[in-house]
Order: C-alpha cells, then sequence, then structure tokens
C-alpha cells in the first residue's frame, strides 16, 4: 500500500469514526431530552417479558414512564406494542396487566401485539391514527432507541412526535448505541 493510499484510507476512517461519535452523542442527548411536551397518545415500545412473565426491568421502567405522563396529564391514552417473544407472552398483553395493576383504566389502553420491530409498531400506530383520532406522540422507549423511533414516524409523515425515556441505565446499552448507529440508516 502506497503512502498516499494508507493516507486516504485514515482520513476516511477517522470521518467515519467522528460521524460515529457524533451521531451516537446526539442519539444519547435527544434521547435522554424531555421537551415536557403534552401529546394525545403514548406509544410504549415492548421489551423483553421475562419466561415466568414477569416484565423486564427495562419494560417495567418504561411503563412507569408512561404513568408518569397519564398522572401528569401530559398525554390522554396509552398504546402499548410489542410482539411475541419467544418466551411465549405478548408483550402488549403483559404491559396492559402492568398499567391495570397501577390504576391506568382499561379504556385509554391500547394494545398492538403486532409491534414485533419499531417499523412495525410505527406502522400499526399510524393504520390507528383515524380510529384514535390522535394529531401528537410521545414515544417512550430507552434513551437510544427514542430517536430512531422518532424519525420512522416523520419518513411516515407525521411530524408532531416527541419522547421521553425512564432514568434507567444498564451496560447493554453500549451495546445498544453500536447497533442503533447502523440501524437508524439502514431502518
Amino acid at each position: 500500500m502506497t503512502k498516499k493510499l494508507f493516507k486516504i484510507c485514515k482520513v476516511i476512517a477517522s470521518i467515519f469514526v467522528a460521524w460515529f461519535i457524533i451521531h451516537s452523542l446526539y442519539i444519547v442527548i435527544d434521547g435522554v431530552y424531555d421537551q415536557k411536551k403534552s401529546g394525545d397518545l403514548a406509544v410504549i415500545l415492548g421489551s423483553k417479558v421475562n419466561e415466568n412473565g414477569t416484565l423486564s426491568k427495562r419494560l417495567e421502567k418504561r411503563l412507569e414512564s408512561g404513568i408518569e405522563l397519564y398522572r401528569n396529564h401530559r398525554i390522554k391514552r396509552i398504546l402499548v406494542s410489542g410482539g411475541l417473544g419467544k418466551e411465549g407472552f405478548y408483550e402488549g398483553d403483559k404491559m396492559r396487566e402492568f398499567l391495570l395493576l397501577k390504576g391506568i383504566p382499561d379504556s385509554l389502553i391500547i394494545i398492538d401485539n403486532h409491534g414485533d420491530n419499531t417499523r412495525a409498531t410505527v406502522e400499526n400506530t399510524l393504520q390507528l391514527r383515524s380510529k384514535l383520532n390522535f394529531n401528537s406522540i410521545i414515544v417512550v422507549s430507552q434513551y437510544f432507541h427514542v430517536t430512531r423511533t422518532k424519525k420512522l414516524f416523520k419518513d411516515q409523515g407525521f411530524e408532531n412526535v416527541t419522547s421521553v425515556s425512564p432514568d434507567y441505565f444498564e451496560w447493554r446499552d453500549l451495546y445498544s448505541i453500536l447497533r442503533e448507529f447502523p440501524a437508524y440508516y439502514l431502518k
């Protein structure tokens, strides 16, 4: 490899690393920032349900964030979205059970048990728009996930979307931040 080619490769690698760092900082800052806006609907994205049917701590914290939005009169209804996990439970059904136990009225909970991934959740939510009559959404998920989720809503023409994330952090978040970089651009 010639010196000139090596320098070009070094510059390209440096640009890529800088792009990754800036992007990652952006999704972290965007993810933890709560604009304190209100919305018609909270869309709480699913996560792991344990083999014994209990919620993972991460999912529990997402639901607690949604409950706080409701109790602070920032949302009118809650849509819980997730798929059938390998553990044999529909995430949406388990999320609904948790919300009911915490005093959220059943009439305010909408279940999407076919939100198998982020894109499916966005599409399923928007298909319910005329039925539920919402004009604004607050996405509730982990901080590293909300930027891509908001982007997917905006890509579908739904602009009035903000986000809230729980104050819950795990070591696996580092992997998730790495994963979000290609997912943001490819999905």
